[in-house]
């Protein structure tokens, strides 16, 4: 069907811009245009440099402590105290725990078995008393057979020295034989030679007369020379086989003795403590039973911190309260090990030791590390801590404010600070704690 609108609309020619969205690609450049610079580079430059001084000195304003800040507080809560002159005591607190003076430890020497306790901690015992007895089968078996092997050798030697005095009286009895011998045929031959002059007798009975003579008399020689050696080697090896005898008698005392400690009894007489054994409990050799304390005599024995070991030397005086009376104690040992940051110190009582003293009690004492000095003082604070003792606050003449002020302070006990330099004797300083306005550099009081 022939549609007059439709064909106009099929050979209409297309719409321009369309067709050449269709045909040609774009490229944009109909679309770019130049754009003129408003600011110069320079003038760019400069404003980025003047932002990063201005953060650069805003981050270190922020970083920058507060010094010279000025801080209004509440002056009654404030500690404040007047620089004076005094003498100052150069001395600091410790501790000190109550011991015994003289402490024996009961250590085992052998080991074994716990047989049987008579005693319990706590008790009070004499020298020479039985505390527990031990058993061990080894020590009594090497006991027995040590002491068989010293009566066999100890025999042994008496039989030596038997046989050695038998051949001493052996020896003399021949020498007397051969003496005997000699004045016998000495006499015979006297008296043959009488007979033989006057014919009764042969010449030869009297030649084996004098034959026999000469063999007795070199006999009593040669027995008279092995005498004299005899006496002196005999008497040389009576002295040896005395000694080793007595050695062996003395090594049989210590086997017999190993098997007397394992009756363990108390070396000296005072108070049984640190006993904690059970009936057939196994104790090793060198294992600690138990000790024994000297109940008339105590020491003190005191914890220091290691800043004063160069400070702190025997000899040196304390003084400690106890039941309401003061009492002088002198420094005995210092010992040198530090542990835990702390070394340990020794002391007694110079004169009388207080009657109601217990083992354990503790004694708030002043040990004095040197005479008392004139110095210049501020009482002791809390201050301290939060300045270090390099400044103070020192409050003006009128009372409304503290400055800051740098100074230098020596030594200190519980009380008073030493000044030794820049404060003046009756100025006023906060010794209160510093912690809430140490980076300040004056304090406004309100009113």
């Amino acid at each position: 069907m022939n549609n007059p609108w439709y064909e106009a609309q099929s050979v209409a020619p297309p719409i321009r811009g369309i067709e050449l969205a269709r045909t040609t690609p774009h490229s944009g450049q109909d679309m770019d245009r130049r754009i003129e610079r408003r600011y110069p580079k320079w003038a760019r430059l400069l404003v980025i440099g003047v932002i990063s001084v201005s953060a650069l000195m805003l981050i270190w304003l922020l970083l920058l402590p507060r010094q010279g800040e000025v801080l209004a507080i509440n002056g009654d809560y404030l500690t404040i105290a007047s620089v004076s002159h005094g003498q100052f005591e150069d001395y600091i607190p410790i501790r000190a725990r109550v011991t015994p003076a003289r402490t024996v430890y009961l250590d085992s020497i052998e080991g074994g078995r716990v047989e049987e306790i008579l005693v319990e901690d706590g008790a009070v015992l004499k020298a020479g008393d039985l505390i527990l007895r031990l058993s061990n089968a080894g020590l009594q078996l090497d006991a027995i057979s040590r002491e068989a092997q010293v009566t066999e050798q100890i025999n042994n030697a008496q039989t030596l020295e038997l046989q050695l005095e038998q051949n001493r009286i052996r020896n003399k009895r021949d020498l007397a034989e051969a003496e005997y011998q000699v004045k016998r045929l000495s006499r015979t031959a006297k008296r043959q030679r009488t007979l033989i002059e006057k014919g009764h007798i042969s010449r030869e009975d009297y030649e084996a007369t004098e034959d026999e003579l000469g063999y007795w008399t070199t006999l009593l020689s040669i027995r008279e020379e092995a005498q004299v050696s005899d006496a002196r080697l005999q008497q040389a090896q009576l002295k040896q086989i005395q000694s080793s005898v007595k050695q062996l008698q003395a090594n049989l005392q210590i086997a017999r003795a190993n098997l007397e400690k394992l009756n363990v009894r108390a070396p000296i007489s005072g108070q049984l403590t640190a006993l904690d054994l059970e009936p057939g409990q196994s104790i090793a050799p060198g294992e600690r039973l138990g000790q024994i304390d000297d109940p008339g005599s105590f020491k003190l024995v005191a914890l220091i911190d290691e800043y004063y070991i160069s400070r702190i030397a025997v000899g040196q005086l304390a003084a400690t309260e106890f039941d309401g009376r003061d009492y002088e104690i002198r420094v005995t040992k210092v010992y040198p090990q530090v542990r835990n940051g702390q070394f340990e110190v020794d002391l007694i009582f110079t004169s009388s030791t207080p009657d109601n003293l217990r083992r354990g009690q503790n004694l708030q004492s002043q040990l004095s590390l040197s005479d008392p000095s004139p110095a210049l003082l501020i009482p002791n604070g809390s201050f301290y801590q939060a300045s270090g003792g390099r400044f103070v606050f020192v409050v003006d003449d009128a009372g409304h404010a503290a400055h800051r002020r740098p100074v230098r302070l020596g030594r200190r006990n519980t009380r008073f600070v030493e000044v030794l330099d820049g404060l003046s004797a009756g100025e006023r300083v906060i010794t209160s704690s510093y912690d809430n306005y140490r980076d300040m550099t004056r304090l406004e009081f309100e009113s």
